[in-house]
């Protein structure tokens, strides 16, 4: 199983950079507007003539659109004549944003919808939402059994903006066959990039023309892994705590930290012992099912289809860290429910709130993780019949669940808020490919490159405040 298409970097960049520049127009900026809407409580959903109908804008598709199809039918059965949601998809992460602004800029948004991380800045920037929070302390939902690392990013300023839904997190995986014929313990994988050089000097293998035919290691440049690395070092990824006591004027993706990550992967692809891959995940994932590669990075959601495509066993361990001693954690991808105030009645709010209620159960949560692949965002999730169906299937996610149960809350591992978020992750992967690809010193490149974002920073944040 696969999960819905990452947003393209590229043009999300551009995309929430005119967000931001478009702020003031829709809805007069400010720092976030939608302190003012509050939830409603369940008496608006009394004595109803007719079902309130939901809109509901996500970007599940494939299977995953299926699984979430199959979730609001159960929900309007439940519910009939009270409450109707209807899905909408809206294409993949950047475009369903692309959408709502537009939708924002006609007034006539979505009551219900799911917005990728990078987007959350904008979307508290734009206050057209109730905050999650004034659900949780109206009707006292406690949020205990919600995974407190998600919790973590979609909490600003002490509210949680937004509830967490289709959300994963990064992992190493690992060719545990290759591992046992190097004389690995495929059990005791690398927990840091020392510990991986040192597996991939036994795990490359060459022909006898001393062509390399099995590297160690491959990865894709990605952005998202650059603040996974600074999140298991303890190091902001952006100034003012993250963006969370202040806005965010610079990015610091040109820590040290990051600096001997990319020097450390050019030495590892200058002595053959890494696979240079480039910037697109689909080569790396084809990399490592081929077994060009012995190990890898990439998303919990591609442990189905790694299973499904490689012809050797496939292990997995956490994401590793810079270096043995850094306090570790882990920063989450995916997307967030944002519940639409701002021009929708109370029926439509509340009948919204619901929804999101029903779609963070236990039970909810356990037919949506098993048939996705997403972490249970109810921890209690896992405890379901079709999660632990899962899980006997691949025992290796229960390494995910680890990794996140075991990550520090602080404001590292919170992740950066900032209205560029999106271009700040193109950016750092254009400084991380630089560096592999001339003679530019890997410290330069990130440097160039973290300054390169000064300016778009300060258009988006002028753009907010005036």
């Amino acid at each position: 199983m696969t999960l819905s298409p990452r947003p393209r970097t590229l043009r999300a960049a551009a995309l929430i950079t005119g967000l931001g520049l478009a702020l003031s127009a829709c809805s007069g900026g400010g720092d976030g507007g939608d302190s003012t809407l509050t939830a409603p409580g369940p008496e608006v959903l009394e004595g109803l003539d007719e079902a309130v109908q939901v809109e509901f804008w996500h970007s599940m598709d494939a299977t995953n659109g299926q699984v979430l199809d199959g979730l609001i039918e159960d929900f309007n059965a439940q519910n009939e004549g009270r409450i109707e949601v209807t899905g909408s998809f809206q294409g993949d992460y950047d475009t369903a944003l692309a959408n709502h602004r537009a939708a924002i800029q006609q007034g006539d948004t979505a009551e219900l919808i799911m917005i990728f991380d990078l987007g959350t800045q904008f979307m508290i920037d734009s206050g057209q939402t109730v905050p999650a929070q004034s659900f949780v302390d109206a009707d006292g939902y406690d949020t205990g059994s919600i995974e407190g690392a998600l919790l973590n990013y979609f909490t600003v300023d002490g509210e949680l903006r937004s509830f967490p839904f289709n959300n994963s997190t990064p992992l190493m995986y690992i060719n545990r066959d290759a591992f046992e014929e190097a004389g690995l313990d495929p059990d005791s994988p690398p927990t840091d990039l020392a510990e991986i050089r040192e597996a991939a000097e036994e795990l490359t293998v060459r022909d006898d023309d001393g062509t390399v035919v099995q590297y160690g290691f491959g990865a894709a440049t990605y952005g998202w892994f650059v603040e996974q690395f600074m999140a298991r070092a303890g190091v902001p990824y952006c100034d003012n705590a993250n963006g969370r006591s202040g806005r965010a004027t610079e990015v610091l993706f040109d820590d040290p930290k990051v600096v001997e990550t990319v020097e450390w992967w050019e030495e590892m692809i200058d002595d053959e012992l890494a696979v240079q891959i480039g910037r697109n995940t689909d080569d790396a994932q084809a990399a490592f099912t081929s077994g060009r590669a012995a190990m890898t990075l990439e998303s919990t959601g591609s442990l189905g289809g790694f299973i499904e495509r490689s012809d050797f066993e496939v292990g997995a361990g956490y994401f590793p860290l810079v270096a043995e001693g850094d306090p570790g954690g882990s920063i989450i991808g995916g997307a967030s429910l944002w519940i639409n105030g701002e021009g929708h009645s109370e029926q439509e709010v509340r009948a919204s709130w619901e929804f999101v209620q029903y779609l963070l159960t236990p039970e909810s949560q356990s037919i949506w993780h098993a048939g996705t692949g997403y972490l249970s965002v109810n921890t209690e999730g896992y405890d379901g019949p079709e999660a632990q169906a899962r899980a006997e299937e691949f025992p290796q996610f229960s390494v995910a669940a680890a990794q996140l149960a075991d990550s520090e809350i602080n404001e590292n591992t919170a992740g950066c808020m900032m209205g560029v978020m999106s271009e700040a992750r193109a950016t750092a992967e254009e400084g991380w490919e630089t560096a592999l690809t001339s003679d530019t010193p890997a410290a330069d490149a990130m440097s160039d490159a973290a300054d390169r974002l000064d300016t778009p920073i300060e258009e988006y944040n002028a753009s907010v405040e005036e």
